[in-house]
């Protein structure tokens, strides 16, 4: 194994345990608060989240997240890598602890904003420092052991979830990151030294004001439109226009610029671009069907938090695994026909949710999500890695960037998309349960199933019960088709995008060792 001649490898060791646990956290977090959904929309023992809000909660993260992390880059550039590195895991910290004792929804939503804020920082810094720690073989084992972080934290998420929801209160989900931050941070002063680049890249405040408003105004009105049941209201396809327009002029912008910090060029490249599109349909399908599937196992079907956490735990496992196993499948059969395949699979899986009801067998979901997750682990490692070896190794960091945000992107849509839809569906399903209640309590009952639940406990009205988890089921299973068919978009780009070309790509031994690695 080559070693960095600057650092002993005991110190690298110990330098990759702290940049493991970076990443760790935050992965972890985004499948912890996908399971306190259920207890956050909760009006007794959470906070009463509207769909909507709770769309927020999870998209103001992501927003931010996408729009912010091709800045923070520069700036580790530019103030160091340790710094920027620190600042982020500080900033998480800190707005974990706000997050858990916030008094309201939308108080819960801007904390998340600001976790965004931390987890840009923390990602590009992550890899920078890996990347200067470690040199030849040495980087590609510590890049597949970076990346595998990612499924050990998606994995452990649901479980630690369920744990905390089921013996504490819903704000101890995010207090957990705390101590793991301060035994980071701990790490990052010591052992971390200062280095920066030689030649930082410039800022790019322009890109950064128009791709996050651009994004912003999006989601607004996308999620706006599950709030008024309609597509038609100003205040719903103004925002869209407006969010499409501006991310139009961000395009514009970085065209314009010699060094752009978000190059959409790179896009325009087939492979490349067509399989980052492909990935980008995935997250967006997989963060819509997750949005369901949270309220499905807790909500409808009585799940207590840490049995979803179990009950969901499959396809995490099979996220694991399938890394790994893409990278041996595509090295027998070719990265078109695993991919592609795996992926089709992947999207009939989601639309299996199609045909689950209240009682439909807990064997028969645990075996679609272990399929589900799987297929998604096969296509994720091996198409980031293929993306990544079609570039040359001087544009790995600037294709990094367009990858890791065309995929927060993805998911900021789908969390957006699929939330509206569901919430639309669900209030034209119970509209007919609702005219012999009172005007406050009907409006209650229209925003949600949790909701609907709970005035049905108050006044009890079983009947209400039932018709909220018919209506919830019917909208799960609208989300569940066009799931599938976003899922089947994604297969069909990769056919088009990984076609072989005529002439091989010229690829450094190392580098293949590096995105082989990086699937892992």
């Amino acid at each position: 194994m080559i070693v960095s001649p600057t650092l002993p490898r005991s110190r690298q060791r110990l330098i990759l345990a702290v940049l493991v646990l970076s990443s760790f956290l935050i992965w972890m977090d985004n499948t912890i608060l996908g399971l306190a959904f259920q207890t956050l929309a909760d009006p007794v023992r959470g906070l009463g989240a509207t769909p909507a809000q709770l769309q927020w909660a999870t998209g103001s993260y992501t927003l931010v997240f996408a729009a912010l992390m091709f800045t923070a880059g520069a700036l580790g550039d530019r103030f160091g890598h340790r710094t920027v590195l620190a600042t982020g895991m500080a900033t998480f910290a800190a707005a974990s602890i706000w997050a858990a004792y916030v008094g309201d929804a939308d108080q819960l939503i801007a904390a998340r904003a600001v976790m965004g804020v931390g987890s840009a920082l923390i990602m590009p810094a992550t890899m920078a420092i890996l990347t200067w720690t470690f040199t030849g073989p040495a980087r590609a084992t510590a890049i597949g052991i970076s990346s595998a972080s990612a499924g050990v934290g998606i994995a452990a998420g649901p479980l630690l979830a369920g744990v905390l929801l089921d013996h504490f209160w819903w704000g101890s989900v995010f207090l957990i990151n705390v101590p793991a931050v301060l035994i980071g941070l701990v790490g990052i002063v010591t052992l971390i030294p200062g280095f920066r680049s030689p030649t930082p890249r410039p800022l790019d405040p322009a890109g950064l004001l128009l791709s996050i408003s651009g994004l912003a105004a999006l989601a607004y009105g996308l999620i706006r439109a599950g709030q008024v049941a309609s597509w038609t209201p100003v205040d719903v396809w103004v925002p869209i226009v407006v969010g499409v327009v501006l991310l139009g002029a961000f395009v514009v912008v970085e065209l314009r610029l010699r060094e752009p910090s978000f190059d959409p060029r790179l896009l325009a490249e087939r492979t490349f671009g067509g399989g980052n599109v492909a990935i980008g349909l995935l997250l967006f399908a997989m963060t819509a069907a997750g949005f369901y599937s949270a309220f499905y196992l807790q909500g409808a079907r009585g799940f207590s938090p840490l049995e979803a956490g179990f009950a969901s735990s499959p396809a995490a496992l099979g996220a694991i695994v399938g890394g790994p196993l893409g990278i041996r499948l595509v090295r027998r059969w070719s990265l078109r026909p695993v991919t592609a395949t795996a992926l089709t699979v992947a999207a009939l899986a989601m639309g299996c949710s199609a045909v689950f009801g209240l009682h439909t067998s807990l064997v028969w979901i645990e075996i679609v999500l272990l399929v589900q997750g799987l297929s998604i682990g096969i296509v994720m490692g091996s198409v980031t890695a293929a993306l990544l070896s079609t570039l040359p190794l001087a544009r790995a960091g600037a294709g990094s960037a367009v990858t890791n945000t065309v995929r927060q992107t993805g998911s900021v849509l789908g969390i957006a998309v699929g939330g509206t839809i569901m919430s639309i569906v669900y209030r034209r399903g119970i509209e007919g349960s609702v005219p012999d209640l009172p005007g406050e309590v009907q409006d209650r009952v229209r925003v949600s199933a949790e909701q609907a639940r709970h005035v049905a406990s108050a006044i009890g009205r079983q009947d209400l019960v039932r018709a909220a988890d018919d209506a919830f089921i019917h909208a799960m299973h609208v989300g569940a088709v066009w799931t599938m068919f976003i899922a089947l978009a994604g297969a069909a780009v990769l056919v088009i995008a990984l076609r072989p070309k005529r002439a091989p790509i010229d690829t450094t031994a190392e580098q293949v060792d590096v995105l082989e690695s990086a699937a892992l």
